[in-house]
């Protein structure tokens, strides 16, 4: 069983992880016509904005309560309820996900009483509006359990409570915070291939996919799952939950609803490509499709090329715990060597399932100490400087990637995903190999010769 070993520095150095609030903004994003709004300072939101917009390239619309030092003493009711109120006048969001920090966490306010009084003082004005409260303080967790607590929210508040007639061919997906834009993208179209009806919560892949909507302005998200989508949950024949982190939001699901759930802690490989497409086979009653099967086939040949590249290179790993579980397991299946693991948090379970001797709870500058000697850096942009100073080349994964264009367009789950991130590694290792000259095969070229200006001298043993 993998070590888990606990974070041991009173500070981050070059820190790893993205905040809880960060995640949960960015599950809200995912909804049609949607909004979030982080109670807390205006510095906190600012930070979050600049990552997304750095790393998506897109205009995020992302809100604050603009806490100051009155209100952290004396409590923030009074901003939260404004902000709520100005958002629903200027921009009239189907929903608004309010996303809290640390510095009302730390005072202790009772969000959801406060919440339900401005819901009942004001029920007229906030009329065709969805309130959702993710609690999510920055001081505990990371981007991935701020993705999971809102998706979690938006289930335990929008969803319809009870058992409910199923529509045989519509499946639920809860797709983890790891999945880019392309990966929900495909993922969707797999599904699509069965006759199946993919319900996917929360989904980036048609809000923040690069697209302007009809040439004008859109002050919410323009994209997503519709709020009417989330309500119907309980419709589906079968939920399908990816990442570890996402088994809290299927089981509430399941228990308010009926609607079962399987659990895919990774669709990158062969073998777990293999058990989602029976999956999805045994759903709808159909055979995969022939596409499927040549993709499948592609893959086979794409593992035949590429596993020459990858035998006994050795992988160092920073990242959340999912994104860890899902490289670590790829790159091992491969025939590579995990030489250094390091991740966000303590919390996931999935930790004890990566392929490592141990996993180092900690940051980039953990990372950097561990990795000497690897041939590959995976981690996202924040580690570029690690790797220039090692001299190791790097992958970039996760959140934020900011110094590449289109990272969010990159498959990597399923047939094609698979195949497209073998030839990506393949190519990193190729391009950072150094060819033999002939200087370096000849022996005899620059030997050291001995200096005729001292004699040999000889002993009498």
């Amino acid at each position: 069983m993998t070590r888990i070993l606990p974070q041991t520095k009173s500070a981050a150095v070059n820190p790893l992880k993205s905040s809880q609030p960060l995640g949960a903004a960015l599950a809200f994003l995912g909804v049609k016509n949607a909004i979030p709004l982080f109670h807390g300072s205006q510095g906190c939101t600012s930070f979050a904005l600049v990552l997304l917009v750095r790393h998506f390239k897109e205009a995020v619309p992302l809100q604050t309560t603009a806490m100051d030092e009155v209100a952290t003493i004396l409590g923030g009711m009074d901003h939260l309820e404004e902000a709520i109120l100005n958002l629903k006048n200027r921009m009239n969001p189907e929903l608004i996900g309010i996303c809290t920090t640390a510095l009302v966490e730390t005072r202790g306010e009772g969000f959801p009483r406060d919440l339900s009084n401005i819901k009942m003082m004001h029920a007229k004005e906030l009329a065709g509006t969805e309130i959702v409260l993710a609690n999510t303080p920055d001081f505990n967790g990371s981007i991935e359990e701020g993705w999971a607590k809102a998706v979690t929210a938006m289930i335990k508040r929008i969803t319809r409570r009870g058992e409910q007639a199923r529509q045989p061919n519509k499946i639920a997906i809860l797709p983890g915070w790891n999945l880019t834009v392309a990966d929900i993208e495909h993922l969707r179209e797999v599904v699509e291939s069965f006759d199946l009806k993919p319900v996917i919560l929360p989904d980036l892949s048609t809000s923040l996919d690069g697209t302007v909507p009809d040439d004008r302005w859109v002050p919410t998200t323009y994209g997503g799952t519709t709020l009417k989508d989330i309500e119907e949950l309980g419709t589906a024949v079968q939920c399908i939950a990816i990442g570890e982190h996402m088994r809290r939001s299927a089981e509430v699901l399941e228990t308010l609803t009926g609607v079962s759930y399987v659990l895919f802690q990774s669709l990158t490989g062969l073998t777990e490509t293999d058990r989602f497409i029976t999956l999805l086979s045994s759903i709808s009653g159909t055979p995969a499709p022939a596409k499927i099967r040549r993709r499948r086939a592609q893959l086979h040949d794409a593992l035949l090329d590429g596993h020459f590249h990858f035998g006994g290179k050795k992988i160092a790993i920073a990242a959340e715990p999912d994104l860890l579980y899902q490289l670590a397991t790829y790159f091992t299946s491969m025939g590579a060597e995990i030489t250094a693991a390091v991740t966000t948090t303590a919390t996931s379970h999935i930790l004890k399932k990566v392929p490592a001797e141990q996993v180092q709870v900690g940051d980039l500058g953990d990372l950097e100490d561990l990795a000497g000697g690897a041939d590959l850096l995976v981690t996202h942009s924040h580690g570029r400087e690690a790797a220039r100073r090692l001299g190791i080349p790097l992958m970039r994964v996760g959140f934020p990637i900011f110094d590449r264009l289109g990272s969010q367009h990159k498959l990597t789950i399923l047939y094609r995903g698979t195949r497209d991130l073998i030839f990506d590694v393949a190519n990193i290792f190729q391009a950072s190999q150094h060819a033999p000259t002939p200087e370096s095969l000849d022996p005899f070229r620059n030997r050291e010769m001995p200096d005729d200006s001292c004699p040999p001298t000889f002993s009498r043993h």
